[in-house]
């Protein structure tokens, strides 16, 4: 195996300090070098857990350090353009949090520079490497491509079906459920966030839809009734649809996250990254579990999947009522994909995997993002030229 990757986090933030430093800290292929933020009590926090970094205040060091390998960008969209450009100047690696900019002109100018210096680039769309994802949309786009229908399928007068050119196509539908109270106090400043979830949170579904159905998104039509209640339905070039329906008034005691995909007589489920259940592919698995991270009750729901994750919940519910602590709910949870990204991204430098997920997928993921935005501003159905 090649020697680890050398990164600079900077932006140490609760993202960052909650699952992009740790999971650096502990992977094999990649190195916690240093760590960057403007606030020093942050810096000397982080000196105190991880012995061996180093720290600046400033990222022009870290980025001009030549024992720094590669970035990892973790600030909030305010700060991303001047980093990026700093990095490419460098020609080093980088991995940058989604959304990749406030605003498209941003947007667009990040890709040109990416694209100009040529260097490894990759947005931390990290459902695309959770496991159960990626099984998921490797069984979904293998039945698309290479259809395999059971034999029991209903089929009622064969000979008098008419034959209609949208035979087999795709739909998907994403159902998020999510609890405002949740979140961080960096949402509310319409200076940092002037689109609210319909870019900062929207971005990770609109990117799932375009990874599954991989074809390209034609026209978005939106409701939304900020900062709570969105949905939106994108029309994709070939004829397919997804629906994203977006609630930010549910509770963490349920999953958050149910992906339903159906095309050519079958259906493909992912429940929250828990399990992937299938019907109506022959020979593809019915059901399949997976493991959860950071599991205080292994002994409860020894099941595993949703079942067995809504029983480690209401144990962790009633643990925090009992403690007075609300963050004791946050545990068991599923694998969305945030250590393997870093770890791919690494093999993507070294050459050893492929892209995975390069800044052309990003942005078409945030221009459907700001297509809905658009669409729920101007009531109408918006074409993805438009923006």
């Amino acid at each position: 195996m090649p020697d680890p990757v050398n990164f600079a986090v900077i932006g140490c933030g609760s993202m960052a300090r909650g699952s992009h430093i740790p999971n650096l800290a502990q992977s094999n292929k990649a190195r916690l070098h240093t760590c960057v933020d403007v606030n020093q009590s942050v810096l000397t926090e982080l000196q105190g857990k991880y012995h061996d970094i180093r720290t600046t205040r400033d990222y022009r060091v870290a980025v001009a350090d030549p024992n720094v390998q590669a970035i990892c960008l973790a600030t909030t969209e305010q700060l991303r353009l001047p980093v990026i450009e700093a990095v490419a100047k460098a020609a080093k690696p980088i991995y940058v949090e989604k959304p990749l900019a406030r605003s498209l002109a941003e947007v667009y100018e990040i890709q040109r520079v990416v694209r100009q210096a040529g260097i490894p680039f990759c947005v931390g769309h990290n459902r695309r490497c959770s496991p159960a994802m990626v099984e998921a949309q490797r069984i979904f786009r293998q039945h698309m491509e290479h259809p395999a229908p059971c034999r029991w399928r209903f089929d009622r007068n064969p000979q008098e079906r008419p034959r209609l050119p949208d035979d087999g196509v795709a739909g998907m539908s994403v159902r998020i459920n999510d609890d405002w109270y949740s979140w961080k106090q960096w949402v509310f400043d319409k200076e940092q966030a002037p689109h609210g979830p319909m870019l900062f949170e929207m971005t990770h579904f609109t990117d799932v839809c375009n990874w599954f159905l991989a074809a390209e998104p034609e026209e978005v039509i939106a409701l939304s009734h900020e900062p709570f209640n969105h949905g939106v339905v994108i029309r994709y070039a070939d004829g397919q649809l997804a629906t994203i329906s977006m609630s930010a008034n549910g509770t963490f005691a349920y999953p958050k996250e149910l992906y339903e995909c159906f095309g050519n007589g079958g259906a493909v489920i992912i429940d929250c990254m828990l399990e992937v259940r299938t019907a109506g592919i022959a020979d593809a698995p019915a059901r399949k579990t997976y493991a959860m991270i950071h599991d205080r009750h292994p002994q409860i729901g020894t099941e595993g999947g949703v079942s067995g994750w809504l029983s480690k919940k209401r144990a962790a519910c009633a643990e925090a009522a009992a403690a007075g602590d609300t963050s004791l709910v946050l545990a068991a949870n599923p694998d969305k994909g945030h250590a393997a990204i870093l770890d791919q991204f690494v093999d993507e430098i070294q050459g050893r995997g492929p892209v995975v997920c390069g800044v052309d997928e990003a942005v078409r993921a945030t221009r459907v993002a700001f297509a809905a935005i658009k669409s729920t501003q101007e009531k109408r159905a918006v074409r993805l030229e438009e923006v």
